[in-house]
């Protein structure tokens, strides 16, 4: 899945381990949690790491919700849960894969 390249504009905090914001494994990065949204360090800026469109992740049976195991990061007028080194969200009776 491809991520639109869109630059946060102004960024002072730095995202790591000790943040204060939760970390999402997402491929071959971190993404971090701030603000409803998902920002990537990329060179020297961040990135708003938002899915270029709707992918639904097939066969998906697991139910994600409060105590399934999986943590849950507030993303903008939803919840994702992380899940295998993705997002899953909620939409129309099915998961879409972040």
């Amino acid at each position: 899945m491809t991520t639109l390249h869109h630059e946060h504009p102004v960024h002072d905090h730095i995202h790591g381990p000790a943040c204060g914001h939760p970390e999402v494994p997402h491929g071959d990065h971190v993404d971090y949690a701030h603000d409803g949204h998902m920002h990537r360090r990329h060179s020297d800026h961040y990135d708003e790491c938002e899915p270029s469109g709707h992918v639904a992740h097939q066969d998906h049976e697991h139910r994600h919700g409060d105590g399934c195991g999986h943590e849950s990061v507030l993303h903008g007028d939803h919840v994702d849960y992380v899940h295998d080194g993705h997002r899953h969200a909620a939409h129309d009776g099915h998961w879409d894969d972040h």
